[in-house]
This record gives C-alpha cells, structure tokens and sequence, in this order.
C-alpha cells in the first residue's frame, strides 16, 4: 500500500514503534514513539530517547533503521469464509496493518532541537537535559495492509464478522475494532467483486 497520506495518518494514530538498528554484527529492537512529518525534502520520524537509552551512542547505526508501526491484527479462521462450505480450499491465516519506515539515524543531543521538536507546553529545562533526540528521514515506507482484499466480498466479510465476534478473546491481536473497519472498507483498488474500495482511513 503506497497511499502517502494513508500511511502517514496510520503512524499518527499508532506512533509506538519498533525501532530496529544495527550496529554491524547484530539488530537491536527498541520501543520509541515517533511522529511522523512531512518537509521540504520528504517524510521524517522524530522522537526523543532517555539519556539512559543507548539506542542514541554511536555505534548503534550501521547503515538504515527500520521503524514498524503496528495498528492491528488478528487471526482468521477459515471457518469463516462461507466458501468453505462449497469447496472446503481454505486454511487459516492472519490480517494485520502495519507500516515500515526505513532511513538513517540521526541523533540530536541538544536541548533547543529536543524542544523545538517534542518538547510538549511546560516541559522543563531540568527535564530536557536528560533526554536525547532522534530523527529518522525517510527513504522508504510502506504500509502492509492484510485484510482479505484479495477474497471474495462474502469471503472477506465473513473473516471480518468473524473477527468482530471473536472481539478481544483467543487468538485475537490488539484493536480488533480497527481491523474490522479495514475489512470493511480495504484501501486502495477494489474486492474480487469488483466494489470500489475506501481508501479514506476509518474514523
């Protein structure tokens, strides 16, 4: 999915990232909201860091980090495709929304950027100096949007009443309310049935 602005509203909405990097002999995951922001020159991710974080000291940056953004997923069972009772050619699977952002590292150990950048009304100076900046511009993103758009329209809407009965019990993922939107509505193109798709994010 490489609808810009769809992708950018779902980083808005879920800003928790996986941030991995790279130090050259093994990926380091680290757990760091970031916004997202457009500029002159493209898309940039900024953030801030604990000092105590070390995902900020050099060495941790070999080439490009990946920032992954996960709205939502669940499991699907297939016996939730009414076209399993026809032909019985259907197997289990997983939808998801996510988004991947890739781009160099940077770090801003300075308090004026820190707070010109992120520093929400009323963060102090004593505050400030113990945090680090981050920002992250973009050279790739993505948006992986897995909500049975390739299925059929009773097929897909089948998975996603199943999803939406299932709720948050076993097997379930995180915010089976949103996937339910996207099964609704899948962005971008249209169903096997040839319905014209929403590609506005659901509300």
């Amino acid at each position: 999915m490489d609808d810009e602005a769809l992708v950018l509203d779902v980083i808005a909405r879920h800003p928790l990232a996986s941030l991995v990097t790279h130090d050259g002999a093994s990926p380091e995951v680290d757990l760091i909201p970031l916004l997202a922001q457009r500029t002159a020159s493209g898309i940039e991710l900024v953030g801030h860091v604990a000092r105590v974080n070390r995902v900020w000291q050099v060495g941790r940056h070999e080439g490009e980090s990946l920032a992954v953004f996960r709205a939502t997923d669940h499991y699907i069972s297939p016996t939730w495709y009414p076209s399993k009772a026809e032909h019985h050619r259907t197997v289990p699977t997983w939808n998801y929304v996510a988004v991947h952002a890739w781009g160099p590292l940077e770090v801003h150990d300075d308090p004026r950027w820190v707070r010109a950048g992120m520093a929400p009304p009323g963060y102090v100076d004593e505050q400030l100096a113990h945090v680090v900046g981050i920002r992250i511009p973009v050279r790739r993103v993505t948006g992986k949007f897995k909500v049975s758009a390739h299925k059929s329209d009773p097929d897909r809407l089948g998975a996603r009443d199943g999803v939406a009965a299932d709720g948050p019990g076993p097997g379930a993922g995180s915010n089976p309310d949103l996937l339910v939107e996207w099964m609704s509505r899948p962005p971008g193109g249209t169903s096997r049935a040839g319905a014209p798709a929403a590609r506005r994010a659901p509300r």
